[in-house]
């Protein structure tokens, strides 16, 4: 996986690799770089209000609305936190609890900045683009999660 080729925005689970996408995310690293900060979303086990086991979680999405609205908010964050760079990877498909979901990575000049940033990212991207969650319990049964 090249670096150049991923760019903040959604793919199919199969084409990623989060490792790699976060190594060349370091190597990539500008001078004035003095903090990377990063969020792994996993697929969780339980449901969020705790009561119920989750099988699978399937993500579907618009794709050129939430890469476009993806792009939007990291051109948003990076020049109201002064980032050095940033990418919000969100893969799509069906994961098991514990697969990676989706990769959010900040570089900025001082961990305050990372920091912000990346809480706002994260917070952002739950919230704007067009992302669909769907909840499968081990029941059979499943719901779309807001």
């Amino acid at each position: 996986m090249n670096r150049k080729t991923i760019r903040t925005g959604v793919y199919s689970k199969e084409s990623l690799d989060f490792g790699e996408v976060y190594a060349q995310f370091i190597m990539h690293l500008k001078n004035n770089t003095g903090s990377a900060t990063s969020f792994l979303g996993v697929a969780r086990l339980e449901s969020a209000d705790g009561k119920r086991k989750i099988k699978n979680l399937v993500m579907e999405s618009y794709e050129k609305h939430a890469t476009r609205v993806l792009s939007k908010i990291c051109g948003e964050l990076k020049k109201k936190h002064g980032l050095t760079d940033i990418l919000i990877v969100h893969a799509l498909g069906k994961f098991k609890p514990g697969d990676p979901v989706v990769l959010v990575l900040v570089a900025s000049p001082r961990r305050a900045q990372s920091f912000d940033a990346l809480e706002e990212a994260v917070e952002r991207y739950k919230k704007e683009p067009a992302l669909f969650k769907q909840e499968i319990y081990l029941d059979g049964t499943s719901a779309w999660i807001h």
